[in-house]
């Protein structure tokens, strides 16, 4: 019996996931789709918007909803029973869409294919990425970051801390196609703004769709034929990437600098943001001390992309401050990076 395909929509929450399923289901033309949802940031919801919205297509019992955690981090629990249990009925679905969480890790999920169990029977027909392109456009990653975060910190069986920016790339860096939606809300150079943002870490040959609504034809986005789960190894994570880069290159440089706590966490974020790309920083990470917050803020970022969230209550004794460590290429001006972050302090305090 031939694989039935299976297509992997990733992105994070409110990136246009659920809208783009539901164009496509309206849209099917007769062809007959299982739904597997993970995306739980607002749990049920999802499942009610998507279920019978394609009638004969989609009808309610072939949507399925994962709830309890991250797709990646339950994959032997909860995505390899449900999808046995999807390829061993009488009536089996032509296409299969996995909706993923906004936290999880493409590339374990598309890995699982490769399950004894499911293996010669269903396979990665494409990994499609959808792009808060307005969201990219001002700098964040998606319309609302702290929602993000609520969902990091209601997943109880998360098992991975990746920072957003290392999470975004590796979405980015998994798809076979990217999907930049709400290009409606894309002022003059937007796009093109976008599209500076996301090219380097997009492969070679991957397709970049533009959306607004989700609205994306069926054929675009199903009966790709590609088989990710063959094709690994031209699918590395940020870290495995990151790695590769230490390997081959060994002529880059780092200095931490210190200052005091900060006042506006965002407006913060917003001009460290400015200082990378005035100086093509590579990585900053560190922590801050937030005035009047009992929480450690975490900053990393990638690039100019910067997820910043708090990750625990400051130790008792423990000294207040904010740390952050730069990484570039040796021989960048150490002297004004740091005047920069000192100055970006002094407008934050």
């Amino acid at each position: 019996m031939s694989k039935i395909p299976a297509t992997v929509v990733t992105g994070f929450l409110g990136a246009g996931k659920t809208t783009l399923i539901r164009h496509l289901l309206q849209n099917a033309g007769g062809k007959r789709i299982a739904l597997i949802i993970n995306e739980f940031g607002d749990l049920g919801v999802d499942g009610e918007v998507l279920k019978g919205c394609g009638e004969e297509t989609c009808r309610e019992e072939d949507v399925v909803e994962l709830a309890n955690g991250c797709i990646c981090c339950t994959v032997a629990d909860d995505f390899i029973p449900t999808m046995t249990a999807l390829l061993e009925r009488e009536i089996r679905p032509d296409h299969i869409v996995i909706e993923t969480s906004g936290l999880a890790l493409p590339q374990p999920l598309v890995k699982a294919f490769n399950w004894p169990d499911i293996r010669t029977r269903v396979t990665v027909d494409g990994v499609v990425t959808v792009v808060d392109g307005a969201a990219v456009a001002e700098g964040r990653f998606a319309h609302d970051e702290a929602a993000l975060d609520r969902q990091r910190l209601s997943d109880e069986m998360l098992d991975h801390e990746t920072p957003l920016s290392e999470l975004f790339e590796d979405q980015l860096g998994c798809a076979d196609i990217v999907v930049i939606n709400k290009t409606d809300l894309l002022g003059e150079g937007g796009l093109e703004k976008v599209m500076a943002e996301l090219r380097h870490d997009i492969r070679p040959g991957v397709q970049v769709i533009r959306s607004s609504h989700g609205a994306v034809a069926p054929a675009a986005l199903l009966g790709l034929g590609i088989g990710a789960e063959d094709d690994i190894a031209n699918r590395p994570t940020h870290h495995e990437r990151e790695g590769a880069e230490d390997h081959d290159h060994d002529e880059f440089d780092s200095f931490a600098v210190e200052l005091p706590e900060i006042g506006d966490p965002k407006a913060f974020a917003m001009q460290v943001a400015q200082v990378i790309r005035a100086h093509d920083i590579l990585r900053l990470k560190g922590f801050a001390s937030v005035a009047g917050k009992p929480m450690r803020l975490v900053v990393q970022a990638v690039g100019p992309r910067i997820d910043s969230y708090f990750d625990r209550p400051w130790r008792a004794g423990e000294p207040r401050g904010t740390r952050l460590v730069v990484i570039g290429e040796t021989g960048f001006d150490r002297a004004a990076i740091e005047a920069d972050l000192r100055r970006v302090y002094d407008r934050a305090a």
